[in-house]
């Protein structure tokens, strides 16, 4: 016979969740941190544990559900639609000159900073750009700052990119994709340490089914679909 879920579990799961094995190292030195901090001064331990915690938050690693029908684009990262422009993919990319839809989604220091997939397909094109480290909510981080950009071809012969970007306070980026790899949409393909931001370039003549404002989740709110013919959204908050 089996037993009856317990509404415990469900709940614990949703706070219990994985931390990504690129944290624990940050997370050790936080712990190390704290007691010394104990050990000099208990008020300042305290404030050490609650930025260990932090820690820990920070580089949660939850799954997601991923929408499953073809031609979805769904959001790599958590956050905000900072900005939606026309503009040339990155030329070491080799998507060609013409501008296209590029949705920008900014990750605070609050969200979780795993990354995934936008969509199936394969990866035609891996490109790292050491850089600066200015505010990734400017427009300009996309061209200075440090940045790892993806390039996947879709089965149609169709491409994406996805564009990791540093922010003002990250150093470091990882991906864990290499080329030629076949890649599914969802998938889990790196992180960003401390604050930054993700764009994303559409295909030519493919509108984004989000608006400048709106919160997304990695893995799970539809960026875009690539069968609609529905104009760019526009937003307001209510």
């Amino acid at each position: 016979m089996l037993s009856k879920p317990n509404d415990d579990d469900g709940l614990l799961s949703g706070i219990l969740v994985p931390v990504a094995r690129e944290g624990w190292p940050f997370i050790g030195l936080f712990v190390v941190i704290s007691g010394l901090l104990f050990l000099v001064a208990e008020p300042l331990g305290y404030v050490g544990l609650i930025l260990t915690l932090w820690c820990v938050y920070f580089f949660r690693n939850p799954d997601r559900v991923t929408p499953s029908r073809d031609n979805l684009v769904i959001t790599p990262a958590d956050g905000v639609v900072q900005m939606i422009v026309d503009k040339a993919p990155p030329e070491q990319l080799e998507m060609g000159s013409e501008p296209v839809t590029r949705v920008s989604v900014f990750m605070n220091v609050f969200d979780c900073h795993v990354n995934r997939l936008p969509c199936d397909g394969r990866v035609g094109k891996l490109s790292y750009i050491p850089g600066r480290f200015v505010n990734a909510a400017l427009d300009k981080a996309s061209d200075e700052n440090e940045r790892q950009m993806v390039r996947i071809d879709l089965h149609d012969g169709r491409q994406i990119a996805t564009v990791q970007i540093a922010g003002l306070v990250a150093r470091r980026i990882v991906c864990y994709l290499q080329d030629d790899q076949a890649v599914l949409a969802g998938e889990r393909f790196g992180l960003i340490r401390f604050g930054s931001r993700v764009d994303v370039y559409l295909p030519a003549g493919v509108s984004p089914l989000v608006a400048v404002g709106q919160r997304c989740i990695a893995g799970e709110t539809v960026l875009a679909d690539l069968l609609s013919g529905e104009s760019s959204r526009a937003g307001e908050v209510r």
